[in-house]
């Protein structure tokens, strides 16, 4: 019987592996400080008499949901930008850290192709590169393990998943809900969080603040976890059983609902995207900031000779751990 080593597969480290799903749960898977209030200063001479600047106003529910919806519009329309993000876990103990991605993305259709770093996905493991690069095409995602993972299979770097097979193959709602367009997924399309916080009960226009370098106007709201999945339609994906069990799940959690915030540019486009997520014995916060909404966006998957394929590998790995428990068997006698 071939040893399950043999192939290489079985050479990959816990942390490894660890690596895999918290890069694969971030693709799957955007607080706020305060920004700067620009004082309009430029040097000069004074205007004698100049009339004292009007006080800043607060928009109305009205007028914010408005700022919204056109922002939508705009950013739905785009259907691409560069994108910094940040994220950090706490309260998890070994699962807790922070992390950096970089990139560019599109959506309709989702495409991302980001390169990661950061304490979230390199502690506990030496080996592990000091940042990675995931590609996401559609439902596929595709991970690069780093030169040494490659050398243990014959120099395939890059891990692919179907997201939407993996789904179908689990029978754990809540990884199910994760993997076929679930909140990560939404998090990381600006478009779809701009519709989600038109949803918010409390929905609210903060005031005008300047973040990187450009003059926006902050709005933030809170959705229920309940809320986030009918925007999402998830109860009409998953069965009513399966359905209910992620709704027991995630209260068990102890996540309540998620914290909500933009800054719209001057022309009309999310500029920054936050959301705070507090689980009761831990939390998550993750910011995006978006520029060149637009700009041509090109990605491609690595090449099928450097790719392997996670699911394929792991139905290998049951399949021969199966025929093992065979070993040992005595042979039918004839009677």
């Amino acid at each position: 019987m071939k040893n399950v080593n043999d192939q290489g597969w079985g050479t990959m480290s816990k942390s490894a592996w660890k690596r895999a799903g918290v890069v694969l749960t971030a693709a799957a898977v955007v607080t706020g400080l305060a920004g700067c209030q620009d004082d309009g200063g430029g040097g000069g001479k004074k205007k004698a008499a100049a009339p004292a600047p009007a006080a800043p106003r607060t928009q109305t529910l009205g007028e914010a949901t408005k700022v919204i919806r056109a922002a939508y519009t705009k950013t739905a329309g785009a259907k691409s930008a560069k994108v910094r993000m940040s994220m950090s876990v706490t309260g998890l103990g070994a699962e807790s850290g922070t992390a950096e991605m970089t990139g560019v993305q599109g959506w309709n259709p989702a495409v991302m192709d980001i390169t990661m770093k950061g304490s979230l996905f390199t502690a506990g493991d030496p080996e592990a590169p000091e940042q990675t690069r995931m590609i996401v095409l559609g439902d596929v995602t595709y991970l690069d393990m780093g030169t040494e993972k490659a050398a243990e299979r014959d120099g395939k770097r890059w891990m692919k998943l179907d997201m939407k097979a993996a789904a179908e193959a689990s029978d754990d709602p809540t990884a199910k809900h994760r993997m076929t367009g679930g909140l990560g997924n939404m998090n990381q399309d600006p478009a779809q969080q701009l519709a989600l916080l038109l949803d918010s009960p409390d929905l609210k226009h903060v005031g005008a603040e300047k973040i990187n370098g450009m003059e926006t106007q902050h709005y933030k709201g809170t959705l229920s976890f309940e809320q986030m999945l009918k925007a999402n339609k998830t109860s009409e994906v998953l069965p009513e059983k399966e359905y209910d069990a992620l709704i027991a799940a995630v209260k068990l959690a102890g996540l309540k609902g998620y914290d909500t915030e933009v800054w719209v540019d001057e022309d009309g486009y999310p500029a920054r995207m936050d959301v705070d997520m507090n689980m009761g014995i831990g939390s998550m916060e993750l910011r995006a900031d978006y520029s060149d909404y637009g700009a041509a966006t090109t990605v491609k998957a690595p090449p099928a000779e450097d790719t392997f394929d996670l699911l394929g590998m792991l139905e290998e790995l049951e399949g021969l751990e199966g025929l093992e428990g065979l070993e040992g068997l005595e042979e039918p006698t004839e009677g």
